[in-house]
C-alpha cells in the first residue's frame, strides 16, 4: 500500500536522528569548538585524565566542581563499602546463559539493584529528587565493577573475586576481573579510559536516560534504558567492533588489501567518525598515548603497527578520523578483557555521566514528548463487518 498524506498537509522540518536539534540546556559537559576539546563542567577531559582519579571525576560530574580532599575521602569510603556483588544480583546473573551478551547481564543486574533500592516505595516516591538520586548513583557506581568482572570470570569458568578496600576504583576493578593486582601502568591506562568514557553530553544513551527520567521514573530505570541504548553497535558496541576488525585484518601488511575489499563492499568501518567531532575526536590523543604505554608494557609492537596502518590508510582514503572506540578497543584487549566485555566497561564509566544527567533533568524537569509528522493514509472508512479487503 502506498503511503500518502493530505494535500493540504504542512511540511515541517524533520531532523532525522534529531541532528542539530537543541533539546535542552546542560551544565555537565560540552565540546568546545574553539579548541575541539571535551569539557566536563569546564575542565578539559584530557587534563582530568592526566591528573585525577576516576572517583574525583565522578564527583565532578555529580556536583559543580572537583572534590576537596575530605569530599573525595567520603566518596571513596562510600564506594568501597558497596563494592561487593550482592547475592541476589549474582543469582540473577547466573540465571542467564553464558552465551548471553555481557550487556544483557549488566542490564539485568542494574534492574535487580534498582528493585532492591526502591522496594516498598510508590513509583512517585521511587523517583526521589536530585540529592537522593546522587546517593543511589554512588552505590550503583560502586556495584557495577563487580557485575562486569564477575560476568567475564563466569564465562571463563572462574570463581568470583571479592573486592579489596585498599585499592582505588580502577585498580580494584582490574583486581576483581583478573585476580591479580595490576601493574601501575595498566591501572593508569584503565583509569584514563574510564574518565574519557564518563560523559559526552546528549548522546543516544544519555538522552534515553533523560527521556525516561522526564516521566518521573527512578534513576535505575533510566540507567536500564541507557544500557539498552548503549548496547547498539552504532553507539557503545563500536569498541567491540574495532577489535573484531583488527583481528580480522591480522597484521599491518594486510591493511591495504583488506580496506580495498571492505570499501568495495560498502562495509561500515567502526571506530572512525563522530557526529559531534568534525576534525577528530579530542579524546583520542589521550587514549592513544595510554595505548602506546600498554603496547610497550606488553611488548606488542605488532598490534601498534596494525593500529597505525589502518588509521593512516583510512584517513588518507576517506578523510575520516578515529573516535575514542578505536584506541580503547586494543587497549582493553591488551589489559586482558574479552572483547564482549568492552561495552560493559563503557557502562561502568558512563554511569557517572548518565546519573549526573538524571539528577539535572530532575532538577528542572519537563516531560520530553516530541511531535511527529504523520505520512500514512488520509482518513478512510472502516469496511463493513465480514469484509476481507
Amino acid at each position: 500500500m502506498t503511503m500518502t498524506q493530505p494535500e493540504d498537509a504542512t511540511q515541517p522540518e524533520v531532523r532525522k536522528g534529531l541532528a542539530g536539534v537543541v533539546a535542552d540546556v546542560t551544565a555537565i559537559s560540552k565540546v568546545d569548538p574553539e579548541t575541539n576539546s571535551l569539557l566536563y563542567r569546564g575542565y578539559p577531559v584530557q587534563d582530568l585524565a592526566a591528573t585525577q582519579p576516576f572517583e574525583a571525576v565522578a564527583w565532578l560530574l555529580w556536583h559543580d566542581d572537583l572534590p576537596t580532599a575530605a569530599e573525595l575521602a567520603d566518596l571513596r569510603a562510600t564506594e568501597r563499602a558497596h563494592r561487593a556483588l550482592a547475592d541476589d544480583v549474582r543469582a540473577a546473573i547466573d540465571l542467564l546463559p553464558t552465551s548471553a551478551h555481557p550487556m544483557d547481564e549488566v542490564r539485568t543486574a542494574v534492574s535487580v539493584i534498582g528493585a532492591r533500592e526502591v522496594a516498598g516505595l510508590t513509583a512517585l516516591d521511587a523517583a526521589a529528587g536530585p540529592e537522593e538520586t546522587v546517593a543511589r548513583s554512588v552505590r550503583l557506581f560502586a556495584a557495577l565493577p563487580a557485575v562486569v568482572a564477575y560476568g567475564q570470570r563466569r564465562r571463563r569458568g572462574l570463581e568470583l573475586v571479592e573486592p579489596r578496600d585498599d585499592l582505588d576504583f580502577s585498580a580494584n576493578f582490574l583486581w576483581m576481573t583478573f585476580g591479580t593486582e595490576p601493574e601501575p601502568v595498566v591501572a593508569d591506562a584503565f583509569n584514563r579510559s574510564m574518565i574519557l568514557y564518563a560523559e559526552h553530553s546528549f548522546n543516544a544513551s544519555t538522552f534515553t536516560a533523560r527521556v525516561i527520567t522526564s516521566t518521573l521514573a527512578d534513576v535505575h530505570s533510566a540507567v536500564v534504558g541507557a544500557v539498552a541504548a548503549l548496547k547498539g553497535p552504532l553507539h557503545g558496541g563500536a569498541n567491540e567492533a574495532v577489535m573484531d576488525t583488527l583481528a580480522e585484518i591480522g597484521s599491518a601488511d594486510r591493511v591495504a588489501a583488506w580496506l580495498d575489499d571492505a570499501l568495495a563492499a560498502k562495509r561500515k568501518i567502526m571506530g572512525f567518525g563522530h557526529r559531534v567531532y568534525k576534525h577528530g575526536d579530542s579524546r583520542v590523543p589521550t587514549m592513544k598515548a595510554a595505548l602506546d604505554t600498554l603496547v610497550a608494557h606488553y611488548d606488542r609492537p605488532d598490534l601498534g603497527d596494525l593500529y597505525a596502518a589502518l588509521e593512516a590508510e583510512f584517513v588518507e582514503r576517506k578523510g575520516i578520523y578515529p573516535n575514542l572506540d578505536y584506541p580503547s578497543g586494543p587497549a582493553y584487549h591488551l589489559m586482558g578483557f574479552d572483547t564482549p566485555t568492552f561495552t560493559p566497561l563503557f557502562v561502568a564509566a558512563r554511569v557517572t555521566g548518565w546519573t549526573a544527567h538524571v539528577a539535572e533533568q530532575q532538577a528542572a524537569n519537563s516531560l520530553i514528548r516530541p511531535l511527529s509528522e504523520y505520512v500514512g493514509p488520509a482518513r478512510r472508512e472502516v469496511p463493513p463487518a465480514g469484509h476481507t479487503g
